[in-house]
Order: structure tokens, then sequence, then C-alpha cells
């Protein structure tokens, strides 16, 4: 994430005379469901309660205003059923936001609106993400942030893909066809889940936690934190300094993130980014699709050269906002839906 991200969450979080505030609920019909039966694990405080902030005015995406959630302490999943024919595929979608509020509608609820309409399974995680003030002094890491600044948010990941493969009879999902997709910092996480699924980054709690929660493919949208100067940015912040350790002869502007360490064991990936995207840079992706292809992981990427970032479903001027057609695509050749 870079300096302009930041101090757009900071605006964002704190407010001003075109936003609306409250609390978010899902749609009629859809119900949160907690994922951690008791205390979250490496819990972290919060600046206040839960809120949902709309964005209105000179705020809209693709003319429309936008709603976003921050100081999430209690992370939960809504499940969306395919609507018509069911694929057996589900997705789990991970909104973006910095890793300080989550685009709930933008980068969440209008993408199961698409994924269910095709008959996929949509489990949308609102995941930790405790506010602005990701460093506080006296913290042993972040409040938030990628991995492995910050835990948090890929512990929630890991243990919603457990949830969804473990009750994938009783809400008939094919357990071979679960996949993520993310954007922005969500984005990261998709690629985070893709790379870390060998372990659980906390102590195992039920059955769920001993299903595999490895991905079977995952969607990056215009991500965040992937290449190694991301990572060095990243690490730098805050009072306590990370070392990024990496070979001496790695591209200093395409050498992957080591934090995410590509095998051949990574799903098939899908990645989509615009070359104007001033907030998370291109390279984010060009270095994940390196590392991927170095690896003989399947993977197909989509640079456009203009698109901005944070654009989510919503169709604008720019062709790149036409990228659901090329994943609903992709799945097929990829055997996740019938093509």
């Amino acid at each position: 994430m870079r300096p302009l991200l930041f101090a757009f969450c900071v605006m964002f979080a704190l407010g001003d005379l075109s936003a609306q505030t409250t609390v978010w609920q899902p749609s009629p019909g859809h119900t949160q469901l907690p994922i951690w039966p008791g205390a979250e694990p490496d819990a972290q405080p919060v600046a206040g309660p839960e809120v949902a902030t709309t964005r209105t005015k000179d705020h809209f995406v693709g003319g429309r205003p936008w709603t976003y959630i921050s100081n999430v302490s209690l992370p939960t999943m809504t499940i969306y059923s395919p609507i018509g024919k069911n694929t057996g595929a589900a997705v789990v979608v991970f909104p973006g936001g910095g890793y300080q509020i989550l685009a709930i509608d933008l980068e969440g609820t209008e993408v199961c609106d698409w994924l269910t309409a095709k008959g996929i399974t949509c489990v949308l995680l609102k995941y930790r993400v405790p506010g602005v003030g990701r460093y506080p002094k006296s913290a042993p890491y972040p409040k938030s942030g990628p991995y492995p600044e910050s835990p948090i948010a890929l512990e929630d990941a890991q243990r919603t893909v457990g949830l969804v493969r473990f009750h994938a009879a009783e809400w008939y999902i094919d357990p071979h066809k679960i996949g993520v997709l993310g954007f922005s910092a969500g984005g990261h996480l998709s690629a985070a889940m893709s790379t870390h699924f060998a372990k659980r980054l906390y102590p195992v709690i039920d059955a769920a936690d001993k299903e595999s929660c490895r991905p079977d493919f995952a969607v990056v949208i215009y991500p965040g934190h992937l290449s190694l100067p991301a990572a060095q940015w990243d690490a730098d912040q805050g009072p306590k300094k990370f070392v990024v350790r990496h070979p001496a002869n790695a591209d200093k502007h395409l050498g992957l993130n080591p934090d995410v360490p590509v095998t051949r064991q990574t799903p098939p990936t899908f990645l989509l980014q615009a070359e104007d995207d001033h907030v998370d840079n291109v390279d984010d992706s060009l270095a994940y699709y390196i590392g991927l292809k170095n690896a003989g992981v399947p993977v197909e990427m989509h640079l456009y050269a203009q698109g901005g970032h944070a654009f989510g479903l919503r169709r604008t001027k720019f062709p790149i906002t036409g990228w659901p057609q090329l994943v609903e695509t992709w799945l097929g050749t990829i055997g996740m839906i019938s093509e």
C-alpha cells in the first residue's frame, strides 16, 4: 500500500459532510454468521464501534454512492446461495480497503449479486480491520495490515475457507471448487491464502480447522503488497521494523514479495490491473505473475492502459470494467463451471 492509499483510507474513515453512517446489515434473507466460536485469535483494540459509512456526492464510483465498514473486530461471513442452476462452485470474497476499511458493497455484495446469478455460491467475508491508526506504539505488530506484519485478516480468511469446505455438502457446494476473489488489499489476501494454506496461523479449534484451507482457484483484482518494493514499504511502517529477506539478485522492481511464497501447489490464478493504478502499482500484478509462471502455476493476466483503482464491478467508460466476463470464461477453462 502506498502513502496515497493510506491518506485515502484515513480521509474516508474520518468522514465528512458527504457521508452517511449506519450499521451494515446484509440484504433481507441473508444473515451474518460469526466465524469464530469464541474469542478471535490475536484480537486487537478498535477505535470505536463498527460503523458503515456511505460515500455520496463527489465520491461516487460508476455514478453511484458506495459503502465501507470500519472498526471491524467481530468477523462474519454471509452466505449468498446461487440463483437458478447451481454449478457447485463457491467463491469467498474479500473486499478491499487497505486493511483499514472494507468496501462492502462495491467490492462485496455487488460481487455476490454477479456470482449467484451465474449459479455460484458466494461467501462474503467481513474480515477484521480495526480502522485507522494501524501502528500503535505498544503493539508487537500493526493492528491491521498484510501478513506477516499482522496475522488477523489471514487468520479470518483461513478459518472461513475451512468452514466453507466443512459445510460443503450442507450448502450444496463441491468441496473441490472453492475459490477466493479479492480486490486491492483483498487481492493481496487472495494471494496470501494461495500461498499460506499448509498450516493455520492459529491453534486448531474444531473439525472445520482440520479441513484444507487451500483455495481451488484465485481471482486477484488490482492487488497491492505483492511486489518486493511494496513489501519493503510495508515493512518500514510503524514502530516495529520488519526485515524483508530476499535474494541479493532479486529484481528491485519486479521481484516478488518473499512473504507470498509461490509454489507449484499455488492454485490457478486470474490477475487484473490497470497500468494507471496510482494506489497499487501494476508491478504488484507483474511480480506475482512472474512468480506464478516460474513455479509452473496456471495463470491468466489482463492489463489495461486505463481504469485506475477501486472500480469494483461498476461499468465505466474504460474497457477494464468488463472484466467479469473474462473471469466467467476463465472459470470455464479451468473446469470450475461449464463453458
